[in-house]
């Protein structure tokens, strides 16, 4: 059985910049854990070049690897009003920006689409969308990351599929995050999300929740089927980067317990029949 240690050393953990910069950074290090940072505006605004650095230098002397999360609040990469998508742009160039100081294997990003926003405009929001992001995937595609694009309101796959066929480099995937699919989008079966979209999933956030609201539980304390999900994944040798977006350290003890327990990340356990 795969055990704790095995277990962080493939996967990466939700973690702050702010709390990296903070206090954090000597804990992360001393328990080999590989950080998804995120950034937010106070962050991207009044952070020092010199705490992206120090960061930076310290996660890749350890020999850990690092994904970001892209600001989201309030963006709108596919926005009918381009002052709004302009915004929205610069906002994360600040994050693009930084990739030759921490090199990460990553970057997921919300493109946003939600049907009760844009009604009857999802072709508005394609085209805009494919504005934004297509200077953002040639930087991409330069420095060797890949742009993750995570579900979150989308109630079904469509969207997304449109935007991953308009970007068919392989350094543009989605980033299925299971806990948002469980809230948002279960009205559409998982076989079918996964069986549309699964090509193109090169990440996943895992996090677990009862279908109501998104409240970051433990993977295992919700009704997600993580089984069926990875049983998919191993099935077809599958190699996604997987996110634990644990929101408190209890929280992160038991979800490695879990995964440890239910053998998720155990491809010959995860391809046998459900039981």
């Amino acid at each position: 059985m795969i055990d704790r240690q095995d277990i962080l050393r493939n996967v990466q953990v939700h973690v702050p910049f702010h709390r990296l910069r903070d206090g954090h950074l000597d804990m992360v290090i001393r328990e080999r854990i590989n950080p998804e940072i995120s950034f937010t505006q106070p962050v991207l605004d009044n952070g020092a070049r010199d705490d992206f650095r120090r960061v930076a230098d310290a996660l890749r002397e350890a020999g850990l690897t690092v994904t970001f999360h892209a600001p989201f609040m309030d963006l709108r990469p596919g926005a009918v009003d381009p002052k709004i998508r302009q915004v929205t742009v610069e906002r994360l160039q600040q994050v693009f920006d930084l990739i030759p100081c921490f090199r990460p294997k990553s970057i997921v990003c919300h493109p946003s689409f939600d049907e009760r926003y844009y009604v009857s405009a999802d072709q508005v929001w394609l085209k805009n969308s494919i504005a934004t992001w297509g200077p953002f995937l040639s930087l991409a595609e330069e420095t060797d990351t890949r742009i993750a694009f995570e579900n979150v309101y989308e109630t079904g796959p469509r969207q997304l599929k449109m935007l991953l066929d308009a970007f068919p480099s392989p350094h543009a995937c989605l980033c299925f995050d299971v806990g948002h699919f469980n809230v948002f989008s279960s009205r559409v079966p998982l076989r079918e999300w996964l069986e549309t979209l699964g090509p193109r999933i090169g990440q996943l956030h895992i996090h677990d929740n009862n279908g109501a609201a998104d409240e970051h539980l433990a993977v295992g304390e919700g009704n997600f089927p993580f089984r069926d999900l990875f049983r998919f994944i191993h099935a077809r040798d599958m190699n996604p980067i997987i996110t634990l977006e644990a929101h408190s350290e209890e929280n992160l003890r038991q979800t490695v317990e879990n995964i440890r327990v239910m053998g998720l990340l155990d491809r010959k356990r995860g391809r046998e029949p459900s039981g």
